[in-house]
């Protein structure tokens, strides 16, 4: 990272201006003499720049970028992009310029070393989660090498995890799938709850249906028994009125077989008589089924 400078003057290193963000240090006969101050400084008797020379480094912060190899504890290959962040620290320039002959290089390998160690023991989904704890590990590894080297981490960041193409592959297939089957699932519940509720819809309709229905035979039968003894003693049995309201049935079910405007021919007895014998086959049939219930009990 230092390179050599020369001075301000031509054939002569006795003035130098030594810009902000660099620092300056001053060799006399190739052995180093002392540092310089940002600005104007004066570094000695030179002649054409064989007794004094200059060596510089900068003092801005530089990222290095790493990229490692490795595979995780499921035999995964992925890459790993490190972006490392240092310095040269003030009071250590003197080793920053004349410790290391390739920064890049050391901080390469001390990037590799932690890394290698730390990503097999953690599974793929594991090393994207704890992108984080990897970059510590980098970090303090190399704040404690480095810092012997007159450099200071600032930071060292896990930019990328990028795993090989049919890994990437696969993990998307595996995300598309689990989709689909949530999708698939509660495309099925919402069917589930539609029916449900449908059944709960026509079972409440056909309870209402009933009730109606109940409500209306009710008012018939009253009806029918308040007009017929309207103004006498008489009561009229359960027989009575129910062949009343067969009647009454009979001629709402002509009615609205009359009232429908579908083409067809319906035969049927049409005579008070034939009513007659029907409401008898009825009363016939509920007078039987009751007899083997009271010999039951």
């Amino acid at each position: 990272m230092s390179q050599q400078e020369s001075g301000c003057l031509g054939c002569t290193n006795c003035f130098v201006t030594v810009p902000q963000d660099k620092y300056y240090a001053v060799e006399k006969f190739g052995k180093f003499s002392h540092m310089l101050e940002p600005g104007l400084a004066v570094a000695g008797f030179d002649c054409c720049g064989c007794c004094v020379t200059f060596r510089s480094v900068s003092s801005r912060v530089e990222q290095i970028p790493v990229t490692v190899s490795t595979k995780t504890k499921d035999n995964v290959f992925v890459s790993i992009m490190v972006a490392v962040q240092l310095s040269v620290m003030k009071e250590h320039a003197q080793d920053a310029m004349y410790k290391l002959g390739d920064v890049r290089a050391q901080v390469d390998s001390y990037v590799s070393d932690v890394v290698r160690s730390s990503m097999p023991h953690m599974l793929l989904d594991e090393a994207f989660e704890r992108k984080d704890d990897v970059s510590n590990a980098v970090q303090d590894k190399l704040k404690i090498e480095m810092a012997a080297y007159g450099f200071f981490i600032n930071k060292a960041l896990v930019t990328d995890l990028v795993p090989d193409a049919q890994v990437v592959q696969s993990m998307n297939e595996i995300n598309k799938q689990k989709r689909l089957r949530d999708a698939a699932f509660m495309a099925a519940e919402g069917d589930k709850v539609r029916v449900v509720k449908a059944a709960e819809a026509a079972a409440d309709a056909s309870q209402l249906a009933g009730e109606g229905i109940a409500r209306q035979r009710r008012a018939i039968i009253d009806g029918l028994r308040d007009s017929i003894t309207e103004g006498t003693k008489e009561q009229l049995t359960t027989e009575k009125i129910s062949e009343l309201l067969l009647i009454t049935q009979y001629f709402e079910t002509l009615r609205d077989i009359a009232a429908s405007s579908k083409a067809s021919t319906v035969f049927l007895p049409h005579s008070a008589g034939a009513v007659s014998d029907v409401a008898s086959q009825i009363r016939n049939g509920i007078m039987q089924g009751s007899v083997p219930f009271q010999q039951g009990m």
